[in-house]
């Protein structure tokens, strides 16, 4: 083997220095909308192509009861944003949680702190019991996180959405907290 050829397996891109986890708030709504118009921010998730700010500026204004709305922010720029949002009555012990990484910044740990100061919230503030999310299930990285922090596949939904042209599965995962 020569000296430049290695049996290692390539680098992991490095964590983000500095990231901070913080709330939403009303001045964010273009970044977020900017975050939320990426071609891989949106394939993995719900939203539609052109997303106005006005759409996002009523989401960040007007959260429903209970709601928690989070951006990961680095160097002062938005990199990732996530929301927690608990049901009401006989599912109060449950919520669902959404959230998004911008494109430049997978693999380096903004999912990972999201994640963790969402469950944080929901486990000390917020009493939350079951946490649910869906996923689609070509969203392998996503996957892996969710599962990192408990979350399990409770079943799959066939043709759960359309995407760029053409339905999706998605499977339907969950975290117990005991």
């Amino acid at each position: 083997m020569s000296a430049n050829e290695t049996d290692e397996q390539p680098a992991r891109p490095a964590r983000l220095e500095g990231l901070t986890i913080r709330a939403a708030h009303p001045a964010d709504a273009e970044a977020i909308t900017a975050l939320a118009n990426m071609p891989g921010y949106r394939h993995g998730t719900l939203r539609m192509p052109f997303q106005r700010v006005d759409e996002t500026r009523k989401w960040v204004d007007n959260p429903a009861p209970g709601s928690i709305a989070l951006v990961a922010t680095s160097d002062g720029r938005i990199v990732g944003n996530g929301g927690i949002n608990p049901f009401q009555g006989r599912r109060s012990h449950a919520a669902s949680i959404g959230m998004g990484v911008h494109d430049d910044f997978i693999g380096h740990g903004v999912g990972s702190a999201l994640l963790g100061e969402m469950l944080k919230a929901a486990d000390n503030w917020l009493n939350i019991r079951r946490i649910e999310l869906t996923v689609y299930t070509d969203n392998a990285p996503a996957m892996a996180l969710y599962r990192k922090f408990g979350f399990e596949v409770e079943g799959q939904l066939r043709d759960f959405a359309f995407r760029d042209g053409s339905y999706v599965d998605a499977y339907a995962m969950a975290r117990l907290r005991t």
